[in-house]
């Protein structure tokens, strides 16, 4: 389903089709994820996580996340961090990989800011804190 085209969701397809739609989102999930597998505070949430699948749904996010074509809804984002004990430091620091993981692509400043802005839109999701689902 196509996000409706408000001005938010018109700037989410535009940052979506700007990092190169799925191959580039594809792209930004395998170095997002080498990144932080590699942080020794980080790779531990990942211990027993089929990673193939994690991927996927990572790619599914993003795609989401990015005014992409598929829906995602903020229910499962919470349902699947669920009891993982993930705070908003260790969220932090995946903002900082996902940083990283974004200078490798052909973007404004700007553009990488709003790709971590609408990620960062689910941090109570994630990290379970009040105002999450």
């Amino acid at each position: 389903m196509e996000n409706a085209l408000t001005p938010d969701a018109r700037i989410s397809r535009q940052l979506y089709e700007g990092i190169g739609g799925s191959l580039g989102v594809a792209a930004l999930v395998e170095r997002f994820y080498e990144g932080v597998l590699r942080d020794p505070q980080l790779a531990p949430f990942f211990k027993h996580t089929t990673m193939d699948r994690l991927r996927n749904m990572q790619i599914e996010f993003f795609t989401a996340a990015l005014g992409g074509p598929v829906e995602f809804g903020t229910d499962a984002i919470a349902h699947a961090h669920q009891g993982r004990g993930i705070t908003l430091p260790d969220f932090q620091r995946f903002v900082r990989h996902l940083f990283d993981a974004l200078s490798g692509f052909d973007l404004s400043d700007d553009e990488r800011y709003g790709v971590v802005q609408r990620i960062s839109t689910y941090v109570n999701e994630i990290t379970g804190a009040p105002g999450g689902t």
